[in-house]
């Protein structure tokens, strides 16, 4: 059959059409390939180091040596003189000097180019020494023992010196006592050590700290104003909780390493309904012998309060078979009571935080959770608290039981009802 001239001559200008598209499809691509090696080789030219120069970069260190001590021992914090001394002589460790060295440790490349303040003896020098810098000493302690003062006069000569960060460790009040000393002339970061950990200026961890601090003078991070809050001890240790907002500080900002000031729950009529679900579907399991370690908060209240039972708001406490046999327990009488007996562990994340260990639960040690073990941990919280949080975290002290802790968990979040969260 013959074809028509009229559709020979479509045929023949359709043929036409897709050669000259597919010489401008290649045109195009050969122009996208030069334009891009072209920019490539432009920007070679161009570059600029990207590192500033880290000579000039001036760090402040301050190590609150007491900061943390008497956390183990449920004494609700460290401002008390006479209690720290009662947890040295408990057997009690310092705790801030071993975690301002994890934060160093990151930085230790830069110890041969970094200018680092530090105060005397043990609020940072002997830390930086030991992490093998060679740390400009700054001012005098006022005793062998320090106190609040040797804290404010060490950031005060850091901000006169020039300190463009300053790194502490510590907990809330020795937050409050740098921003009493400085208020917002310098930045500030907290390295993760004392009691009470409610502030925003904390990292996560301290090696957290240790890697804001690096890309904070590397000039990859803003800054931002962080609150700092404060726990009143006086009446925590009444099991009655007091928090103040003291001001604002200027740090880092770094989301993903840096913890913010902690949120308490609403005590909507919502909100207790889904604690008192919580509560029933975790009685309702209750094993026979076994020791629960209850620790603080209202939602693990909420278990206590359907069993019968008076627990502390703010401290962990032992139950076993329906009655408390340990109140406001110390890491010592947990240890003595899961020594010959099966144990579990029953915590609620610090709400904003994330936290579940190593934030106003220190009884609940490493030492506990390796001896309760990992599959005898029970999560709770109300939809409203997960909702505040992104991922649970934890900061046991034992970098190497934090990682096996890390992954998904399952979180009872009402009656009979589970969420699994991630814990990073």
């Amino acid at each position: 059959m013959r074809v028509p001239t009229k559709w020979r001559q479509i045929e023949q200008a359709g043929h036409s059409f897709s050669k000259i598209y597919f010489k401008f499809k290649k045109f195009r691509e050969l122009f996208t390939s030069f334009k891009k090696s072209y920019l490539m080789v432009m920007y070679k030219l161009l570059e600029k180091p990207r590192q500033p120069s880290l000579k000039s970069k001036v760090l402040g260190l301050i190590v609150n040596p007491i900061a943390g001590i008497a956390g183990k021992y449920a004494f609700k914090g460290s401002d008390n003189p006479e209690l720290v001394q009662r947890a040295i002589e408990l057997g009690a460790k310092p705790i801030s000097p071993e975690r301002a060295k994890e934060a160093l440790l990151v930085l230790k490349p830069l110890k041969d180019v970094l200018r680092l303040l530090t105060f005397p003896s043990i609020m940072g020098e002997d830390e930086a020494r030991e992490c093998g810098f060679e740390p400009e000493v700054v001012g005098e302690l006022s005793s062998i023992k320090t106190t609040p003062e040797d804290t404010k006069k060490a950031a005060r000569i850091m901000a006169e010196r020039g300190a463009e960060l300053i790194l502490y460790a510590g907990g809330d009040g020795t937050t409050v006592d740098i921003i009493e000393a400085i208020d917002q002339k310098v930045p500030i970061l907290g390295i993760p050590s004392g009691v009470k950990i409610w502030s925003a200026t904390f990292a996560t961890t301290p090696k957290n700290a240790g890697f804001i601090t690096l890309r904070y003078l590397w000039g990859e991070l803003p800054v931002r104003e962080a609150e700092v809050m404060d726990v009143n001890e006086q009446l925590f240790r009444r099991d009655e909780l007091s928090v103040q907002l003291k001001g604002y500080a200027i740090t880092p900002y770094e989301p993903q390493y840096l913890q913010g000031s902690k949120w308490m729950s609403p005590q909507t009529t919502n909100e207790v309904e889904d604690q008192n679900a919580i509560a029933r579907s975790v009685v309702e399991n209750l094993e026979p012998n076994t020791v629960y370690i209850i620790g603080p908060g209202t939602t693990c209240k909420a278990i206590a309060d359907l069993l019968g039972i008076d627990k502390t708001l703010l401290g962990v406490d032992l139950v076993q078979n329906g009655r408390i046999i340990a109140k406001d327990a110390d890491e010592r009488e947990i240890l003595r009571a899961i020594k010959n007996a099966k144990s579990k562990i029953i915590v609620t994340p610090i709400g904003r935080q994330g936290f579940i260990f190593g934030r106003g639960n220190q009884q609940i040690s490493s030492e506990v959770i390796k001896k309760v073990g990992i599959e005898n941990i029970i999560v709770i919280a109300t939809p409203y608290k997960l909702s505040t949080i992104p991922t649970l975290r934890v900061d046991t002290g034992s970098p190497e039981l934090d990682e096996n802790l890390r992954g998904y968990i399952r979180v009872i979040t009402g009656y009979h009802q589970i969420l699994i969260k991630k814990i990073q």
